[in-house]
């Protein structure tokens, strides 16, 4: 017999921002399946998380990596009730001077990783007639910034604010909710901590974000009945006009 309880999928759960959204959802009482490329990192994680969370190691960028995650998770506790696309990468540099396989690196992870896996979620999810995706897309991505040039995450990152708003269309008709958090500079290994005073400069609240306060977010918005289409800035106001 499966468990009862809600199910979660979070990608890119073994550390910064996707292990604190698995942390937020177990203690709401949730399981939680979580993916990541490193498959030591994600073991730490769940070593330290509990018979709750799976781990289910995979580049989510490969479409049978997705197809994994959905398999072990129904195996394991038997339904799906959210996926959190966080998986994603950040490279902020002048625009002619992306190279070629850093374009590719975007791409997979930050476009391919969350299309292969929302196609996955979501049949099973018309089928039950119940579910939530949510999307960890970029402030930058509403608000660019010119101290910060990232033209092609804004470029990715803005498409899935938008992808967003086209599946919340198409998969409304099947109970199903889809939206997004768009979050500014946030507190993770992805910045140096004397990186900390700079990025505080950039947003209006004059501090950077954490991770919590990201999933407490997702969280709101994966248990919001009549909210979909939505990307949620959780910036400190640096969404809101030019800083």
């Amino acid at each position: 017999m499966h468990d009862t309880a809600k199910t979660a999928i979070v990608t890119g759960a073994s550390s910064g921002i996707g292990l604190a959204i698995a942390e937020t959802f177990l203690a709401r009482g949730y399981n939680v399946v979580g993916n990541a490329r490193n498959a030591m990192r994600l073991e730490q994680a769940a070593a330290r998380l509990g018979e709750r969370f799976l781990g289910v190691a995979g580049d989510i960028a490969e479409p049978a990596t997705a197809d994994l995650l959905v398999e072990r998770t129904l195996q394991r506790f038997g339904r799906i009730d959210v996926l959190v696309n966080n998986a994603g990468v950040f490279i902020a540099k002048p625009f002619a001077d992306y190279a070629a396989e850093e374009l590719e690196r975007l791409l997979a992870t930050n476009l391919k990783g969350v299309v292969y896996a929302s196609q996955a979620v979501a049949a099973h999810m018309i089928e039950r007639r119940s579910g939530h995706i949510v999307n960890i897309t970029a402030s930058i991505a509403l608000q660019p910034l010119l101290k910060v040039p990232a033209a092609l995450p804004v470029l990715i990152k803005g498409g899935l604010n938008q992808m967003t708003r086209a599946l919340a269309l198409e998969l409304a008709p099947h109970n199903v909710q889809v939206n997004a958090v768009a979050p500014g500079l946030i507190d993770t290994p992805m910045h140096a901590p004397e990186s900390h005073a700079f990025l505080a400069d950039l947003q209006p609240a004059g501090r950077i974000g954490t991770p919590q306060e990201i999933a407490e977010a997702v969280l709101h918005l994966s248990e919001a009945a009549f909210t979909t289409g939505a990307v949620l800035p959780v910036d400190g106001g640096m969404s809101s006009g030019a800083w």
